[in-house]
């Protein structure tokens, strides 16, 4: 199962969006929408979910200098919105049922092939790394606008999976295997290989909208992520 993060439920409009006859303090708040996402994550298990996603914008979209200012313009704190994210995240996953998996993919904007921020993860990967509860961080890598693989220094050793979006999905044009793997070699500097996983950059449909790309142009890119991934690491 796909949900959006819980974060993302007041990035865009921050306190505006939060009734303060409700809230007229802002910590309740953040403390209720993490204790309905326990819940609702506790309903998926008993639905049978073992493997859940969290999409996150918000995490991403703090290292762009634009979007930090943005937040500061709404009556947030844009260099600190995300410890405030993380501490909310790992509220929701508090007591998350044994046996589930759970990670989050980090999304800078996937609409008709375009996007919404720009950065690398050097503003957040301290924190993000180092103290976000979950298995697995999905990262967009597919282009310059996602920076350099250095803020990997912060991920845990023998902890989460890192899944490198080095595959994109705005784009038809196929990378080149021999690009993919070195640009892997360079990822496995930080993170150890056996920690290392490939992947789209990010889903192909964010709205019904779509991406500029056939289904079959869609389908070829997910061969190559699998072909390559096999080469790399071998048969599964």
């Amino acid at each position: 199962m796909t949900i959006p993060a819980p974060s993302t439920l007041h990035f865009r409009q921050g306190r505006a969006l939060i009734s303060k006859e409700v809230y007229p303090v802002i910590d309740p708040f953040f403390d209720d929408l993490a204790a309905a996402y326990r819940a609702a994550i506790r309903a998926f298990y008993d639905a049978g979910c073992r493997y859940l996603q969290l999409d996150d914008t918000s995490l991403a979209y703090l290292n762009d200098p634009a979007q930090r200012a943005y937040v500061d313009s709404i009556g947030g704190d844009g260099a600190h919105q995300h410890l405030i994210n993380i501490r909310l995240i790992n509220q929701a996953l508090a007591n998350r049922p044994p046996g589930m998996t759970v990670c989050t993919h980090m999304c800078r904007g996937n609409f008709r092939s375009s996007w919404m921020a720009s950065g690398g993860y050097d503003h957040v990967a301290e924190a993000l790394f180092g103290e976000l509860k979950v298995d697995g961080f999905f990262l967009e890598y597919d282009d310059s606008r996602s920076g350099g693989f250095a803020p990997l220094r912060f991920v845990p050793k023998g902890g989460p999976r890192v899944v490198l979006g080095l595959v994109t999905s705005k784009r038809p044009a196929l990378e080149a295997k021999d690009d993919l793997k070195r640009r892997i070699d360079e990822a496995a500097k930080y993170v150890p290989l056996d920690q290392l996983c490939l992947s789209p950059q990010c889903g192909f449909s964010s709205t019904v909208d779509g991406n500029a790309l056939t289904v079959e142009q869609e389908a070829a890119k997910l061969r190559l992520v699998v072909e390559t991934a096999r080469e790399v690491w071998g048969e599964i």
